[in-house]
């Protein structure tokens, strides 16, 4: 088990140093853009059901989603085009998705 996970390291580090994208500065930035992606929606939630404006919020939320992506575009070098493909369907997939939700009504309660 310890050298697949050495193996999966070295191929981590290999794919970083062949597209200049430093592995843990990715995977930092995916994770803590997650824990404020989901935050951000809270507050478009909480904002949609009180009536109040949305806008700013949802900025935030999707500036928050598309971080790593955003430094893996700018910091990324020889990258495949499939990769950007796949990022702005991404993108798109997120926005439809977080569009359903905002207005998509709630269901009874029913106890």
């Amino acid at each position: 088990m310890t050298e697949y996970i050495t193996l999966f390291k070295d191929w981590v580090i290999g794919l970083g140093e062949r597209h200049e994208v430093d592995p843990l500065t990715i995977g930092s930035l995916y994770l803590i853009s997650k824990v404020c992606f989901f935050s951000f929606l809270g507050w478009v939630i909480k904002n949609f059901r009180a009536k109040k404006a949305i806008l700013i919020p949802l900025l935030f939320a999707s500036l928050s989603f598309s971080l790593p992506y955003l430094y893996l575009i700018i910091a990324g070098r020889n990258i495949s085009i499939w990769v950007y493909l796949f990022i702005g369907l991404m993108f798109i997939y997120g926005g439809y998705t977080i569009w359903k939700k905002m207005t998509e009504k709630p269901a009874p309660l029913s106890i």
